[in-house]
């Protein structure tokens, strides 16, 4: 825990975070503000399919009140539709693969960032938007480039 989960825990009895919870509504006042939330636990099942599939667990609703809500959305991975059209292979987690040129499996299609990387700091979506400009570059100029590596 870091320092602030670390006070919350202190001050409260346990510590604060909970995983795998997926907000199914907010709730609101008569005067339109949100008054609670309805949750439920949910948990990842690996079926037929490269990515896992996001299944309610019967049983676990809860209602939270609350009087403001941030929303923190996580990313769970590229939708298959566009990789799919253009033929490009996928990784066990349904991220789009690619070589050091950040070219795919389908020849002029390249991807970067978190559809290739998977839910990652936007940071490292910049470096690889770079690194990808530059395999493009060295695609359409036959090998060379003079984009910085």
């Amino acid at each position: 825990m870091d320092y602030g989960q670390e006070e919350a825990a202190a001050l409260w009895g346990a510590d604060p975070r909970r995983y795998l919870i997926n907000t199914r509504r907010l709730i609101g006042d008569d005067s339109g503000r949100v008054s609670a939330i309805e949750t439920v636990e949910i948990e990842w099942v690996h079926g037929a399919s490269a990515r896992p599939e996001m299944c309610e667990c019967e049983g676990t609703e809860k209602v939270l009140e609350a009087d403001l809500v941030l929303i923190a959305m996580g990313f769970v991975g590229p939708a298959p539709e566009l990789p799919t059209a253009f033929g490009c292979k996928l990784d066990h987690r349904g991220n789009i693969v690619h070589d050091d040129d950040m070219m795919t499996t389908a020849p002029g299609v390249f991807a970067a960032g978190d559809c290739s990387r998977g839910q990652s700091l936007v940071v490292w979506a910049i470096h690889e938007g770079r690194l990808a400009a530059r395999g493009v570059d060295r695609f359409l100029m036959f090998g060379e480039t003079v984009l910085p590596g």
